[in-house]
């Protein structure tokens, strides 16, 4: 039976620091403390003037490549989960695909916002699975959200970062992937996002004029426990269809969005924070790209081994979930 396994992982991390001392200068106001208490953000990287977003993708993807042994000829498929593509129209995957001189491999982007990159992974997996003309396949999370955010605004300014991360699927007989769940609240769509630029708001020039360039916005409140509800509740849901339990899974990662929300729920599952991974303290918000940055982190820091069952958990506007469990195989 043909299986999906992590060959490795990479990131990108734009070099420009942003501090949370930064942006009290700017705003004109303390944000500092009640991020550091409330958020756990620190720090967040912003993407260079001259660089897009299939840039970012270009460093993780080389990364992921390297430490696979394996060059872009070897690619058959290349998937970009992203909200922030390079433009509307083509996908950001087939730029990539270019600048990494991938020849051979077929391209798509996946938008499920800042669940985007587990989504991508049950599809690449399952693509894997299903077809044994796709031997190795790249999944890339990126976001340059920064272009979209309003710095004067200090509820987006404050949390919203840029960077890439990125895996190397390839097939084999030994369980990798094990299983993925998508969930949806699509009530929430008008909640978070980019509301200018698509047929709904198009980017007129009386539209510009009289709101500004598109910019991501919080419009109205999520409730306050969402994804400490819903998490657990997805975790559970694929452990249980994999016959497995919460207690079996080594590393935990989940959006990096807020550390607080990530220490309630090791706590809703009995679980302690030694086996999770956080780096919004460091790298801020970066959406679509979040987990797999902090997965290459972890991996990077000795935090996983040969054997250990890792779970990824994700929530993004929409709402759109998606959690998935691997196997470790790298």
């Amino acid at each position: 039976m043909r299986r999906a396994r992590i060959l490795s992982t990479g990131r990108y991390v734009p070099e420009r620091v942003v501090t949370n001392a930064e942006l009290e200068a700017r705003l004109g106001q303390p944000v500092d403390q009640w991020l550091r208490d409330n958020v756990g953000i620190l720090e967040r990287h912003v993407m260079a003037d001259d660089q897009a977003t299939s840039d970012l993708c270009l460093e993780a993807a080389r990364d992921a490549l390297d430490r696979a042994g394996l060059t872009a000829a070897d690619l058959d498929l290349v998937v970009v989960a992203t909200d922030t593509p390079d433009q509307p129209s083509p996908a950001t995957a087939t730029v990539l695909q270019h600048k990494l001189g991938a020849l051979r491999a077929g391209t798509y982007d996946l938008n499920a916002a800042c669940a985007g990159f587990v989504t991508a992974l049950d599809v690449a997996a399952k693509t894997i699975a299903a077809d044994d003309a796709y031997q190795h396949v790249l999944v890339v999370g990126a976001y340059g959200m920064t272009r979209f955010v309003d710095w004067t605004d200090k509820k987006t300014c404050t949390l919203f970062a840029d960077g890439a991360g990125a895996v190397v699927l390839g097939a084999g007989e030994a369980p990798g992937f094990l299983g993925a769940r998508l969930e949806a609240h699509g009530e929430y769509h008008d909640a978070l996002g980019i509301y200018t630029g698509g047929t709904l708001h198009p980017a007129t020039a009386t539209r510009l004029a009289a709101e500004g360039p598109p910019a991501v916005r919080f419009v109205r409140k999520f409730p306050a426990t969402f994804n400490t509800e819903r998490w657990p509740v997805q975790l559970r849901a694929v452990l249980s269809r994999a016959d497995l339990h919460v207690d079996d899974v080594a590393l935990f990662v989940f959006t990096q969005l807020n550390l607080r929300t990530i220490e309630a729920t090791m706590a809703a599952l009995g679980q302690p924070m030694r086996k999770t991974h956080w780096t919004m303290d460091k790298w801020g918000y970066t959406g679509s790209a979040c987990i797999p940055m902090t997965l290459d982190d972890a991996v990077k820091t000795g935090r996983v081994h040969p054997g250990d069952l890792v779970a990824l958990c994700a929530s993004g506007g929409g709402l759109a979930m998606a959690t998935a469990l691997f196997r470790w195989t790298a």
